[in-house]
């Protein structure tokens, strides 16, 4: 009986992408799904910040519809496309429509990912300060 090499699978690495401003930088892990790859092929831009309580977002040069899983509660540090404004939103606490500590955006948004260091550091980025998002190394 010859037998045949057993193939081990190998989960794939998710993209990384790197979040930098004036006083800061984070990196954070991309799931697969259809916003997430335009994002990656969308890279790099820069874009003028907003703040909405514990928020962060930004205009994006990607166009997405809405996924399936979308939803509008979500955990601190997720990465976010918000369908109607052509944004990314990462929240990292209460926003002014938050139940409690809940991180809650104004729409359901499509989940793209999640920051791998604390969140919180996006509270020192101001409204309308310079934020680049580009492909991290791998």
């Amino acid at each position: 009986m010859v037998r045949q090499p057993i193939l081990e699978l190998r989960e794939m690495p998710h993209p990384s992408i790197r979040i930098t401003w004036k006083d800061g930088v984070l990196t954070g892990l991309l799931e697969e799904t259809p916003t997430s790859e335009k994002l990656l092929s969308a890279l790099p831009f820069t874009a003028s910040a907003k703040t909405w309580g514990k928020e962060v977002y930004f205009s994006t040069p990607v166009e997405a519809s809405l996924e399936a899983d979308a939803t509008d509660v979500v955990e601190p540090g997720t990465i976010c496309y918000w369908v109607e404004g052509r944004s990314l939103a990462l929240p990292y606490g209460p926003t002014p429509i938050s139940v409690g500590s809940e991180c809650r955006l104004v729409t359901r948004v499509n989940v793209v990912g999640k920051i791998t260091g604390d969140p919180d550091a996006l509270a020192t980025i101001g409204s309308g300060e310079a934020i680049r998002i580009e492909r991290a190394a791998t």
